[in-house]
């Protein structure tokens, strides 16, 4: 069954599973992907087994929320699929309940609801993009309980993702999507990501990556074009890819972007 990324994130990759012939490894034993965001990579390949992992905890506890109790959850959607508007919407903002599954369905609602499906964050941590214009809470293409199941052959933490690859070893397949930043960087985006993931975090990513490669298992990494990343996977098979940037707010910087696959395997 083909299902579909239940959030939407910046740097998501759903575009990439439309180009992705010759990617991905033709098999593997456990599957990594230690930037989770929206999974897209993950839901197009449904591993029997699987550790996904992000900092980001609020993310990972709506996966948890799904595997454990994805009943409870659709409920709460349902409840703010009747009462949305205006002044439900920033209060459900506003608010974070006690309980795992209704934080769950307030990230999913916000997220689906809010301007442009941004996530995005002040400095005391607190969710603040508009209301946008989309009122559907509840999609056509949602199937809960099939991700419930999908689920039960998968691991969620919330942790730095050195941990996660430190763990794999021959004939696993590792998918890295990290924040994009590069060197001597004045893209203001990517710029802007550096609060989140720093150059000397790209470092320590690519000493990971190279580990991981050198134990046996399959890395994928996608990231920034960039000369700077470029050299710091120097060692393995590179691929430029084309995508569309869909997030951004203003037209002028919406278009084609050229990304850097890099497959660290034999």
């Amino acid at each position: 069954m083909e299902l579909q990324p239940i959030v939407k994130w910046a740097g998501g990759k759903r575009w990439l599973i439309r180009q992705s012939e010759g990617l991905f490894p033709d098999s593997f034993d456990h599957y990594y992907e230690p930037f989770l965001g929206g999974g897209a990579v993950f839901f197009h390949l449904q591993p029997s087994g699987a550790t996904l992992s992000d900092t980001n905890a609020e993310l990972i506890n709506v996966y948890l929320s799904i595997k454990h109790n994805w009943k409870s959850v659709v409920t709460h959607l349902e409840e703010h699929q009747a009462r949305h508007c205006k002044e439900h919407y920033y209060r459900t903002r506003g608010e974070i309940p006690e309980d795992k599954a209704a934080q769950a369905a307030r990230t999913l609602y916000l997220n689906r609801t809010c301007w442009n499906g941004l996530y995005r964050v002040n400095l005391k941590g607190e969710f603040n993009v508009p209301m946008g214009t989309k009122t559907n809470v509840l999609l056509d293409v949602d199937n809960f309980e099939a991700l419930a199941e999908l689920f039960q052959n998968a691991d969620f933490y919330v942790r730095d993702f050195e941990v996660s690859i430190d763990m794999a070893g021959e004939g696993d397949f590792v998918f890295v999507d990290p924040p994009y930043t590069i060197k001597h960087n004045y893209n203001g985006f990517i710029k802007y990501n550096e609060n989140l993931f720093s150059w000397d975090d790209q470092v320590r990513l690519s000493s990971a990556v190279k580990g991981a490669a050198n134990r046996g298992a399959k890395v994928l990494v996608l990231n920034a074009n960039h000369a700077s990343i470029r050299e710091l996977y120097s060692d393995y098979d590179q691929i430029v890819l084309s995508r569309s940037n869909v997030l951004a707010g203003k037209s002028e910087f919406r278009g084609r972007y050229e990304e850097l696959a890099v497959k660290a395997w034999r």
